[in-house]
Parts: structure tokens; sequence; C-alpha cells
């Protein structure tokens, strides 16, 4: 599907740490998977903890409104942690896959891969958001979602505004294939990354993607600007801003990189 926006112009982006970062997008402010609490381990049944290890650029009260949530999942707390699941309270829609919905009650819907929905923009006009796919570790879906759980990516669409696509904790660059078949090019790409591995699971190879899987993703998309998440604080992602900027360079997208904590979209 072509991308509906009629226009280039892009809108900052606000990376706060983690998988955290906060827009806003045809007048409405959107928040991608919430992480705000302090430093510190969190327990890990049958494994060793996650350890958070560096703080948010912001916290809950200095975010301003936030309209909707976009979940790629709710059973990591490296992707909703505490601090993350009590804000949801406070916001109108959190919008995530199907399962998670069910757990989380309230303003949580759920959305299948390519259902879509329709928020209502403050001026008029509608923005159509929409689940895509994502597979949170190598191999076929059947195989991961076993033993890393359901995740969702969202791709943004509305009249007269760029198309955004929200990766979510993917690994899967046939998702990003069918994604680009069907949304491509992407305006803003915002691309979870970090290459999280855990030696147990799948031997140890990246649940998310790596840098130079991420140059790939872009370049599939063919994305104008990138802005990565998911690529520090926490000790399980194994790479960081250096492995994205080698791995963009080296792919020779290194311009569409974006990553200021604030990026202006200029």
């Amino acid at each position: 599907m072509a991308s509906t926006g009629t226009t280039r112009e892009q809108f900052p982006v606000r990376v706060l740490g983690g998988p955290t970062a906060l827009f806003e997008y045809g007048g409405l402010r959107f928040l991608t998977d919430p992480t705000f609490d302090a430093p510190g381990g969190y327990p890990r049944p049958g494994g060793r903890p996650l350890t958070k290890t560096a703080p948010p650029a912001a916290g809950p009260a200095e975010l301003g409104r936030v309209d909707v949530v976009l979940l790629s999942h709710d059973e990591h707390p490296d992707n909703l942690d505490d601090s993350g699941r009590a804000l949801l309270a406070d916001v109108p829609l959190t919008l995530t896959t199907p399962g998670g919905a069910r757990r989380l009650g309230g303003g949580a819907r759920g959305l299948a891969d390519w259902e879509s929905i329709d928020l209502d923009r403050p001026g008029g006009g509608t923005i159509t958001v929409t689940g895509l796919p994502a597979i949170h570790g190598p191999g076929a879906r059947e195989l991961v979602e076993p033993i890393t759980g359901q995740v969702v990516g969202f791709a943004l669409t509305g009249e007269g505004l760029p198309t955004v696509y929200v990766s979510g904790d993917n690994a899967s660059l046939d998702a990003v294939k069918e994604i680009a078949e069907r949304f491509g090019p992407v305006d803003t790409a915002i691309l979870f990354a970090g290459a999280p591995r855990f030696p147990v699971l799948f031997d140890g190879a990246p649940l998310v993607l790596d840098s130079a899987q991420a140059a790939q993703a872009a370049e599939i998309l063919g994305a104008r600007r990138v802005v990565p998440v998911h690529y520090d604080s926490w000790a399980h992602f194994t790479e960081g801003r250096e492995d994205l900027v080698a791995a963009f360079t080296a792919a020779g997208l290194a311009d569409r990189l974006r990553l200021d904590r604030t990026d202006t979209g200029r």
C-alpha cells in the first residue's frame, strides 16, 4: 500500500531511554513502550534477573499529556516496567497485542496483524494505526512466540501526514519486507534495536534487530529518517550507539540515522 501522506514534513521525536519515545503526530501525543523505573534488577523465573542500568531522561510527571501508548508487548519489564504500568491508568488508549489487552484491561485494545483503528484528530480528520507483524526472536513465529511471547508493531498514517513505522521488539527482516510492501516508503522508522541476547535462548541469537539488521530494515523500508530506540539502559542489550553508527555508515545510510535524544525532524 502506498503512503497516504502528502507531505514530507517531519516531527520531533523525544527518546527517553530504552524503548521509550514520545512524539506528537497529527495533533495526538504518542508514547512507545513506557519504562520509567530507576536502575535496578527485575527477577526472572528460571534465569538471571534483567538489570536496568540507567534512569530515563524524564519521568511520567514531565511528559505532559499522553493520548495513546503504543505498547509492543506487556510481558517483559524492559518494555513495560512498574512505573510504566502505573502510567497506563492515566492514558485514554493503549494499543498492544490481543493477549496484552486482555491482561491489562482498562483502556487497552489489542491489534492483530494488519488490523486498524481510526483515531480522531483534534482539528478534524483521523489517524489510522495499523497493527503489524513482529517476531521477538530468530526463526518462525510458531517456534518463537511460545518462548518470548506475542509482539506487535505499528504503522501510523493519515491524510497529509508522513508514514510512521514503530517496529516493537521485532527480529524478523521477513516481517519488515511484508510491511514495506504495504506501507513503504516510510518517512520515519522508530526501530527497536540493541541486539538483546540470552545464552539460554536461541543459542544466544538476538531477540531484536542487531545494528546491521536495523540498517537493512531501514533500506528495505526506504526510510527517510530512522530513530533507534531499545539500545541502551539495559544490561542485556549487547549493541549500542557506536554499533548503530558503524552499521549505518557501512550501509551508506548514516544520513538517515537520528541519535539525538530529541530529534527535531529537520
